[in-house]
C-alpha cells in the first residue's frame, strides 16, 4: 500500500507532457582488440561517431580488471572528449552466481580504481542486469551501494545488441564477406523496435514517456553505428539526453519489490504491477530471431 501512495504521487508530480527523451550509457569498457578494430581504434571510432552526432554526453560503466596501461588511455580519452566513467564492477561477476561477500567485495575494488579518474561518477550498474535471485543478496547489495554513495544504473531499453556484435565476430573469424549496409540496418531496425517496445509499456504503466537510458555495449557494432542511430533517432522525434539528466527522473525513485530486472527499469515496474513475463521481452532480444533476420537480410556472405 505504501508503495501504490508513492507511484500514485510520483504520476501526478509528472507533467501530463509526452516527451520522448533518451541517454545513452557504454557497458563493458575497456574492451579488447577484434579482428576489425583494435581497442585504441574502436575508442576512437565511438568518440569519433559521438561527436559527429552531437550527443551531450554518454556515461561509460568500467570493468577495471580490463584496465591496463594501453586502455587506461582509452578511459582518459573518454575523459577528454567530456564522458564520464561509473561502476560497473571488477571482474564482471552476476549478483545471481557470486557469493555474496565476494560479489560486494568485488563492487569496492572497482569503486577504489575509478574514484581516480577525474571523470567518475557514483553510478553502479549491475553486471547482466542480475540484482540477486533473491531478496536478502538484493537487498545487501543495495546497501552497500547506498553505504558507497552510488545511485543505481539503471536502465530503461534492453537489447541484444552485444549478440549482434558476436555474430560480426564469428563472421569476420570464419572470413566471411560483411555487408556492412545491411548490418547497420538490422542494427538501427532492432535497437529502435526495442526502444519504441519498452517505450510503449513505460507509457502503459507510467502514464507516458519517461527520460529513457539505453543500454549498449563498448564493441564494434555500436562503434560503426551509434552516430547513426542517434541520427534516425532524432528524425522519429526523439530528444538526445546527458544520462546525468535522465537519471533525475521520478523512476529513479521507484524500485519495485520484484526480483524481475534484467530487463531494466520499466520491465521491472510492468512485472510490480502484475504483468506477465512474457509480455516483458522483445522479439529482438532473441538470438534464434535475429540469427533468422542476419540470414533474411543477408549480412554475411
Amino acid at each position: 500500500m505504501r508503495y501504490l501512495f508513492s507511484f500514485l504521487v510520483i504520476l501526478f508530480s509528472i507533467s501530463v507532457s509526452s516527451a520522448q527523451e533518451i541517454a545513452i550509457t557504454i557497458d563493458d569498457a575497456p574492451r579488447r582488440d577484434t579482428k576489425l578494430f583494435s581497442g585504441t581504434e574502436r575508442t576512437q571510432t565511438l568518440i569519433e561517431n559521438l561527436k559527429k552526432a552531437k550527443v551531450p554526453d554518454v556515461l561509460i560503466f568500467v570493468i577495471t580488471k580490463q584496465i591496463n596501461e594501453n586502455s587506461i588511455k582509452r578511459l582518459k580519452a573518454y575523459e577528454k572528449a567530456g564522458f564520464h566513467l561509473a561502476n560497473h564492477t571488477h571482474n564482471h561477476f552476476s549478483a545471481n552466481k557470486e557469493d555474496l561477500d565476494v560479489f560486494l567485495e568485488d563492487i569496492t575494488i572497482a569503486h577504489k580504481t575509478l574514484e581516480k579518474f577525474d571523470n567518475y561518477i557514483p553510478f553502479f550498474r549491475y553486471p547482466y542486469l542480475h540484482h540477486g535471485d533473491n531478496r536478502k543478496t538484493r537487498d545487501r547489495v543495495r546497501a552497500h551501494l547506498q553505504n558507497l554513495g552510488y545511485g543505481i544504473g539503471y536502465v530503461t531499453v534492453d537489447n541484444y545488441e552485444w549478440y549482434m556484435d558476436s555474430l560480426l565476430q564469428n563472421a569476420l573469424t570464419e572470413g566471411k564477406e560483411v555487408d556492412y549496409e545491411a548490418l547497420k540496418n538490422v542494427y538501427i531496425t532492432s535497437l529502435w523496435e526495442t526502444i519504441t517496445f519498452y517505450d510503449t509499456i513505460a507509457r502503459q504503466t507510467l502514464g507516458r514517456s519517461p527520460k529513457h537510458i539505453l543500454l549498449v555495449h563498448e564493441n564494434d557494432i555500436t562503434a560503426l553505428y551509434i552516430g547513426e542511430l542517434v541520427e534516425y533517432m532524432r528524425s522519429q522525434g526523439w530528444k538526445i539526453i546527458s544520462p546525468q539528466e535522465a537519471y533525475t527522473y521520478p523512476i529513479a525513485s521507484i524500485v519495485p519489490d520484484v526480483l524481475y530486472n534484467n530487463q531494466g527499469r520499466v520491465a521491472a515496474i510492468a512485472r510490480g504491477q502484475g504483468w506477465e513475463r512474457r509480455r516483458l521481452s522483445h522479439e529482438a532480444k532473441n538470438e534464434a530471431c535475429l540469427e533468422a533476420l542476419f540470414e533474411r537480410q543477408n549480412v554475411f556472405k
